[in-house]
This record gives structure tokens, C-alpha cells and sequence, in this order.
């Protein structure tokens, strides 16, 4: 038997030679997602086993099996080829032969690390809004994890049903409520679905008309409103796709008075490329104290008044990514008292904190890395 799987492990062709074994079809299977999935030969893992890493065996969705090659096009693991039904040695040799054969492939659009985390803290941004504190998971189009947004407040088990959602929503291309709707509404067999979970709160991520990926949410008030919260990260991520193609092949984004309007509704990001944010911020009440490593902000105020107090010294801070801290309060700093016109400019590695806001604040963010 001799199995082909894309980067994901999934398969894409099974070839089933006469005489082979039927348990060959899935011990072929096996050894190639192994290879994709760890982008290496299975027979790393195997022979890891075999020399005394008995732990080697636990790794999740390993088969610690020779005979599975990766599949690399211009050093890119694409996907892998496993053989199964001749001796270790001779699944492997068939396996580097088909690897080294001419083969084809496709590009496709695939969701990024900073499209990912767009999705899930544009949802994040609604859900602290609303002050409510569920969990977001944004997966690849395989299902996979790519960035969890889990505030303090998130009860646990919302980490793995959020990401349950949205594996549901990315492999089937579609809102995981059209499977809870048919569970609950006289087709039971929906729960049989491989890899499915029947409840609502995940949305696809759509780019060039191919779905990408997903988000999924757990844990809010209510799972209609777990549904409400993907899909305002699922509109988050439209929107900055739309943005970064509506220039003149320049990279130029261009944000009509009607899209800033709707954005200042909820607040969250116009645009997040590399080296640039774009943020419509929206403010009801104080916040923490906030300390980007890498980022300047220089906020323009729309409407409404704030005091924002700069500098100082935090108190007990906390990561929450890579170079962003947190903490409840400041101690020193200087207040600056803010009003419709305004204009104030905060340098990377300085603290920050709104510790008086009217309802609403609106402000115009630009973050530069610096």
C-alpha cells in the first residue's frame, strides 16, 4: 500500500497494490501523516523508540513506523508518502522513490500567524467590551491550532471547546451551529461526523474565496453569543483582507467614513501588517495598565475625554504575549488629560494606563514597530 497526505496529514491518494495486506492501508496512512506532521522520515521517531525514548511513542498523532518520506518543494515540507506491506527497509526505499519522482503541486491562500491573532483579539476586543471573558481559538484550515486568546477571567474548559468549534467550522467549511441545528433538530447521527462538535461558536476565515481556517469561541454569556464573538472576529479578518487589497497594487489601504463608523461601533483592527497597525479604538471604562516592547502608539482622539497616565513603574506585571505586559496599576507616571483633537504620542517600552474614560471614547491608533 502506499499512501500520499497533504501538509495536515490528511489524505490525498491510496494506492493498493494486488496481494497487499488490508492492514496496510491504514498502517500506510499512519507512517506518512507521521512524516508530514513532524516534517521528517517516520523513521526518526521509530529509531528514537528503538534506542530507549519509549516516551517517543506518546507524541500525539505519531506512528513511530519506517516507510514514511516527507514531500518538499523548494525546501517546503507540501506533504509526505508512506508505504506499507514490505519489510521496514523496503516501504522506505518505495517511499524515497515516489518522493523522488516528479510530482505536482498547487498553491494555495493558507492563514498566517498575524491573520490568525487579528481574528481571535478583534473577538477578544468585542468579548472585553461586552465584559464577558470567554476563550477565542483560531485554527488552520486543517483544524489545527494557530493562536488561543485566553484572558484571566476564561474558564478552562473553554480552551479545548473553543478550539473544538472552530476545528468543526474549518474542516467542514461552514458554521459549526448548522451541526448543532441538525443534532438537536432530529438528526442525532450528526454527532458520528469525524472531528465534529455540534455546538455553535465557530465561523469560517475566508480568503480568495477558499476558506483558510476558523475561529471558535467558548465561554461567553451565552453560545448565541459565543457565535456573535466569531463572527465578529470572522468580519475582523474580511475586513483586513478587503483593506489590503483596496490600494493601487501599492500596498495603499484605503478605509471609507462608513467602514470607520461601523468599526468605531465595536472598536478593533483596521489593518495589522508587519510593520504597522491600524486601530479604531473604543473605550467605556478605565483599563490596565499596558507596556508594548516593540510597538509606539500614537492615538488621535475622535470623540469623547480620557485621562491616560504615561511612565511610572508596574505593579506586579504579567506577560500576555511576547513582548506585551500587563498589571493593574502604575505607580508615578504623568496624567495628560485628553479631548476631541488631541493628539499623544507613546514610545515602545513606555507604560501606559486610561485610568478615567467618558463612555464612549473613541481614538484613531496607529502602532509602528519600532
Amino acid at each position: 500500500m502506499v499512501a500520499v497526505v497533504d501538509p495536515a496529514g490528511e489524505l490525498v491518494s491510496l494506492t493498493r497494490t494486488p496481494g497487499a495486506q488490508i492492514a496496510s492501508s491504514r498502517v500506510a496512512v499512519d507512517k506518512a501523516r507521521t512524516a508530514a506532521i513532524f516534517v521528517r522520515p517516520s523513521r526518526v521517531l521509530e529509531e528514537q523508540v528503538s534506542s530507549g525514548r519509549i516516551g517517543a511513542l506518546a507524541l500525539h498523532g505519531a506512528k513511530a513506523l519506517i516507510g514514511g518520506i516527507p514531500l518538499e518543494v523548494d525546501g517546503e515540507v507540501v506533504g509526505a508518502i508512506g508505504t506499507s506491506g514490505e519489510t521496514p527497509d523496503e516501504d522506505e526505499a518505495i517511499s524515497l522513490a515516489g518522493a523522488s519522482a516528479d510530482f505536482s503541486t498547487s498553491e494555495v491562500t493558507a492563514l498566517t500567524y498575524e491573520g490568525a491573532r487579528l481574528a481571535a483579539e478583534a473577538a477578544g476586543a468585542v468579548a472585553t467590551s461586552r465584559g464577558v471573558s470567554p476563550v477565542v481559538a483560531v485554527v488552520d484550515a486543517g483544524g489545527e491550532l494557530v493562536y488561543l486568546w485566553r484572558p484571566d477571567g476564561a474558564q478552562v474548559a473553554s480552551v479545548g471547546v473553543a478550539t473544538d468549534k472552530a476545528r468543526t467550522a474549518a474542516i467542514y467549511r461552514r458554521p459549526s451551529k448548522d451541526f448543532e441545528d441538525q443534532a438537536s433538530g432530529g438528526r442525532p447521527s450528526a454527532l458520528h461526523l469525524a472531528r465534529a462538535v455540534p455546538l455553535q461558536g465557530g465561523i469560517p476565515l475566508v480568503a480568495d474565496g477558499a476558506v483558510v481556517g476558523a475561529v471558535g469561541v467558548s465561554g461567553a454569556s451565552s453560545a448565541e453569543e459565543d457565535s456573535e464573538l466569531a463572527a465578529a472576529g470572522a468580519d475582523a479578518f474580511a475586513k483586513a483582507l478587503a483593506a489590503a487589497g483596496n490600494g493601487s497594487g501599492n500596498g495603499a489601504a484605503y478605509f471609507s467614513s462608513e467602514t470607520l463608523r461601523e468599526r468605531f461601533e465595536q472598536g478593533g483592527l483596521l489593518l495589522d501588517t508587519a510593520g504597522f497597525k491600524l486601530d479604531a479604538g473604543r473605550r467605556e471604562s478605565p483599563g490596565e495598565v499596558e507596556y508594548h516592547e516593540r510597538f509606539v502608539d500614537v492615538m488621535h482622539v475622535v470623540e469623547g475625554r480620557a485621562t491616560v497616565v504615561t511612565g511610572g513603574e508596574l505593579v506586579e506585571p504579567r506577560e500576555v504575549a511576547a513582548g506585551e505586559l500587563r498589571a493593574t496599576a502604575v505607580e508615578g507616571g504623568t496624567a495628560h488629560e485628553l479631548a476631541e483633537g488631541d493628539v499623544l504620542a507613546i514610545p515602545s517600552g513606555v507604560p501606559h494606563q486610561f485610568v478615567d474614560v467618558s463612555d464612549p471614547f473613541l481614538y484613531f491608533v496607529v502602532k509602528v514597530e519600532a
